[in-house]
């Protein structure tokens, strides 16, 4: 994904500049991503994901902001471009008692803990899930995938 951006970014910019009579970048710092467990994690990232707007102070409410899928999942409007993810389906057995429940999901502020925790994942771009989630898509890729702590490691004892 993050070469997909970067691709895009590259092509994308330099047309949009040329059309604008602009020049530099469209957006500040690189694209991030982190793989996110389905099951426990999806519908958290969602109300993360679609109160960004709000806790930038940008709107008073998700569905005041026009780029925002809170309209589609909350309020039952049709977005041609979204496809109800399958976690998003199990919040009831129809449009109207799915996005009810959506809606309920609002009504609890995100703590910070978990604000925290998925910016951090985010910047690291590493596994958001449970520990078996984890393990699996390490194995599954080779690559480490667990969130490091901030800081410089401290050094070792016995370093020259």
């Amino acid at each position: 994904m993050s070469r997909l951006m970067h691709t895009f970014a590259r092509n994308y910019v330099g047309s949009f500049n040329g059309r604008h009579g602009r020049t530099g970048t469209l957006w500040e710092g690189r694209f991030k991503a982190c793989l996110v467990d389905s099951g426990r994690y999806f519908l958290t990232c969602s109300r993360y994901i679609e109160l960004n707007p709000v806790r930038a102070w940008m709107v008073a409410q998700p569905d005041e902001h026009s780029w925002s899928s809170y309209g589609a999942n909350a309020e039952g409007s049709t977005d041609p471009l979204l496809t109800p993810h399958p976690e998003y389906l199990r919040l009831g057995t129809d449009p109207a008692s799915r996005a009810s429940a959506y809606r309920a999901l609002f009504a609890e502020v995100l703590p910070d803990e978990l604000v925290e925790e998925i910016r951090i994942h985010l910047q690291q771009q590493k596994v958001l899930g449970t520990d078996r989630f984890r393990s699996w898509v390490e194995a599954r890729t080779g690559r480490f995938a667990t969130v490091r702590p901030v800081g410089r490691p401290p050094g070792c004892s016995n370093c020259p």
